[in-house]
């Protein structure tokens, strides 16, 4: 009786550790949907309150109709999609690579690739901006995807190395016997397995691309061409903030994410090699 109730005490602790998490991770959320819905008049009258007295959508019709977030909005679209698509292809081959082969200087591309990881990314905007500006690429949406993949793929190929690793060896081998090619293996065989792997991959860098502001900051500098980071300091003035309209962009920027998550969700909850292989 007393293991009994010591388990189940243990698991309402659990339970309730995992409830205060979720709503400690939550609540900021909670607070940008409130703020986005309160009318300024009510913004810092009304002192601290979960809800306001009155909610009002005007927020979200100037944020849409009257300022530029669409274009921002559009921009970070397209540099998202593009940098987890390029490094989700050269993640997935590069760590198949890293998986399967050993080659001389491996240990040594390894160590860069770790190295690559341990800059500021601060001291890197200067160099960077003296190699884009003689190729045309600064202020240009095609430059920030060559940045941003460039810095997501080391991390990515590590991470689509580790779901090589966990794929056995003899579902090739045996492929290979049936006679496939290398290459017919790793597509018909390998790639569905790792699926799980490329919508982690895929997600991680979206992520990422999504929300970076500094490179977006340092190499954009036309408005047509800004990503929806920098697009929220336009809500920024030197009279003030414009709260309201700042956390009502920030809720429709969740938009995204959001659906991507819900299109790959499947892909991540998949095992990577059940009952792929039998004793």
């Amino acid at each position: 009786m007393a293991a009994s109730r010591t388990r189940l005490a243990g698991t309402i602790a659990h339970r309730l550790a995992i409830l205060a998490y979720i709503a400690v991770a939550l609540f900021p959320l909670f607070w940008l949907l409130k703020v986005s819905v309160t009318p300024n008049s009510l913004l810092y009258s009304e002192g601290v309150r979960l809800w306001p007295s009155e909610t009002t959508f005007e927020h979200y019709r100037f944020v849409i109709a009257n300022s530029a977030f669409p274009t921002f909005f559009k921009n970070s679209l397209i540099v998202s999609l593009s940098t987890a698509v390029v490094v989700t292809l050269v993640a997935a081959l590069a760590g198949y690579a890293m998986s399967r082969f050993a080659f001389r200087g491996k240990l040594v591309l390894i160590g860069l690739l770790l190295l690559t990881q341990m800059f500021p990314l601060v001291m890197l905007i200067a160099p960077i901006f003296r190699m884009l500006s003689p190729l045309g690429l600064t202020n240009s949406l095609a430059g920030l995807v060559v940045v941003y993949s460039a810095f997501n793929v080391p991390f990515a190929v590590f991470l689509m190395q580790s779901f090589f690793d966990a794929i056995p060896r003899d579902l090739e081998e045996a492929a290979e016997m049936d006679g496939a090619s290398r290459f017919m293996a790793f597509r018909q065989i390998i790639v569905p397995l790792t699926l799980p792997g490329m919508a982690a991959t895929l997600g991680f860098v979206f992520t990422a691309a999504w929300s970076e502001l500094l490179f977006a900051l340092m190499l954009i500098s036309k408005a047509d061409k800004s990503t929806f980071p920098v697009g929220l300091l336009t809500f920024v003035s030197k009279f003030g903030v414009d709260f309201g309209q700042m956390m009502a962009a920030g809720v429709l920027a969740l938009i995204p994410a959001i659906l991507f998550f819900l299109l790959i969700q499947r892909f991540l909850v998949e095992g990577l090699t059940a009952g792929a292989v039998k004793g």
